[in-house]
Order: C-alpha cells, then sequence, then structure tokens
C-alpha cells in the first residue's frame, strides 16, 4: 500500500469517525459542552481583569466572606472573599492544560509501546509487556500522592505524574491490533519492498491504529481531569493556580463545604459536566471504532 493511500484512509477515517459522532444527540450535546468548555478556557481568563483572584470587601470596609450570588459576584464569594465565578473560569483553562497536555503524553507513550512490542514481538515484546504489567501494579492514586509530594505539588509534576501510569491501557490495546495487522498483505509487502522497520511501523501500521489510539485519548482526557481534581482535593494540587478541586479542597479546611452550595456546587457541577462530555464523544466514536456496537 503507497505511504499516500495509508495517510488518505487515515484522514477519511477520521472524517468518518466524526460524522458518526456529530451525527446523535449524545455526540452532539457532548461536543457543545466540550467545545464552550474550551471557549471558556481560553477567552474567559482574559475577560476577568488583571486580578481575577482579589479579595471583595464590604462598604463597611469587612471582607465579603461567603457572600450567596449576588451583583459584583455573579456566583458568590468564597470564605477568603474571592469571586466563585472567576475561580470556575480559572480553573477551565487548568483543566484542558492537564487533561490535553497530559492525554497527549500518554497517547504518544502507550501507542509507541504497543506498536514496538507487537511489531517486534519476542524479547522485545516480552519486556515492553512486562514493563506495563508493573504499571498496572501500581495503584494510581497513592502513587501519585507520593510522587507529587516529593517533587513538590505543582501543575507539571501532576502532569508528570498521570503521564507515568495511564498510558498502560492504550499499550494493550494497541499491541493487540498491531498483532492482527502486522499480518495483512500490505504489510508483508511493504517488508519485501525493503522498507525499513520504522517506516512500515509510522507510515503503513500507524494510520490503522489511529482509531483506536484516539479513542482512548477521548478517555483518557476525563480520567486526566480526575485525577487532578482529585488530587487538588487532597491538597496536593498547584498552589499558583486555580482549579475545580482546589476549590473543593479550599472549601473543605475552611469548614463551608456543607454550607456555602454556590462554592461547592458549581465545581462539581463543571467537574461532572466536562467528564460526561468527553465520555458522550468517546462513546460515540467507540461505535466508528467497534462497528459491532452500532
Amino acid at each position: 500500500m503507497p505511504d499516500s493511500l495509508a495517510r488518505s484512509g487515515a484522514w477519511r477515517g477520521l472524517r468518518a469517525g466524526a460524522g458518526i459522532v456529530l451525527g446523535t444527540w449524545e455526540g452532539r450535546f457532548g461536543s457543545a459542552v466540550f467545545l464552550l468548555f474550551l471557549i471558556v478556557s481560553i477567552v474567559g481568563p482574559s475577560l476577568l481583569g488583571s486580578e481575577p483572584m482579589r479579595i471583595h470587601y464590604l462598604p463597611s470596609g469587612a471582607v465579603a466572606r461567603l457572600l450567596s450570588p449576588h451583583e459584583f459576584a455573579p456566583l458568590g464569594t468564597d470564605f477568603y472573599g474571592r469571586s466563585v465565578f472567576a475561580q470556575l473560569v480559572l480553573g477551565a483553562r487548568t483543566a484542558f492544560i492537564v487533561s490535553i497536555v497530559s492525554t497527549l503524553f500518554m497517547a504518544i507513550i502507550g501507542t509507541n509501546v504497543g506498536l514496538v512490542a507487537a511489531y517486534f514481538g519476542g524479547r522485545v515484546d516480552a519486556l515492553l509487556m512486562r514493563m506495563t504489567d508493573l504499571a498496572f501494579a501500581v495503584p494510581f492514586l497513592p502513587f501519585a500522592v507520593i510522587l507529587v509530594a516529593l517533587l513538590q505539588p505543582s501543575l507539571w509534576n501532576i502532569i508528570l505524574t498521570i503521564s507515568c501510569l495511564m498510558w498502560r491501557t492504550t499499550a494493550r490495546v494497541i499491541r493487540s491490533q498491531v498483532l492482527t495487522i502486522k499480518q495483512q498483505t500490505f504489510v508483508k509487502a511493504a517488508r519485501v519492498a525493503g522498507a525499513s522497520h520504522a517506516r512500515i511501523i509510522y507510515l503503513h501500521i500507524f494510520p490503522n491504529v489511529l482509531p483506536m489510539s484516539l479513542l482512548y485519548v477521548a478517555f483518557g482526557i476525563s480520567w486526566a481531569v480526575l485525577s487532578e481534581a482529585s488530587l487538588s482535593f487532597l491538597g496536593f494540587g498547584d498552589p499558583d493556580r486555580m482549579s475545580w478541586g482546589q476549590m473543593l479542597y479550599f472549601a473543605y479546611t475552611s469548614a463551608s463545604i456543607r454550607t456555602a452550595w454556590w462554592w461547592t456546587v458549581p465545581p462539581g457541577v463543571c467537574i461532572t459536566l466536562f467528564v460526561l462530555s468527553v465520555f458522550l464523544i468517546g462513546r460515540q466514536f467507540e461505535r466508528y471504532v467497534n462497528p459491532r456496537l452500532a
């Protein structure tokens, strides 16, 4: 199979997958919600002004603590007098940075491990799969807490922690796909024609596993957001960046989590909607990857 045909086939597959996603109300709803969060994360922080986390004061001069929604703070204020709405907008950007970057690393590592292990087989396959088994044996949350605590809480350390383990499922699935694809006639023809291993792997086999890799990218985004929210709620979030999990952490530590509903409900709703939107997109895209589900 010529390289151009392999690449064009991959693009046709992606367009077909996008058509399936947007062809159902679940896919359209998930895509609309995801696009809304994306727009908010891009343009929202610039619309908040130069000091989005400034402390609000009452006319008397006292800090405006735990005020329910009102005109100068649409979603009220927290225990420290800061706008809950501004925190939600800033948290959207944090969620996208963590989810997109960590998922990109997960997809790159997992896809390459699966491609190389299945293509070469033998000792290479055994070594890479034992590494994958080791990654499966490590519980994520305790490992993440220890690693972030040792490296000091920061956004990039959280991304590193998520990327270190979450590639394992992608590697397993891609390997199983490549074991079948490498027996196809076009791969054997490319090998007989003298194509290098790298050329066969990335120009002939990879386009055929790209839809499956993108499917796990979609699911990985939701897992990354939940992981970041969990770490932030436990107190290991980046102190210089606001996130939805950190909002819940501050509400808990200030003993306001049961009384200030306007502080705790919005981040919980945002996390739920974000994860739900990505899950709906991935679930509909899975219908393309696995036609039997249709």
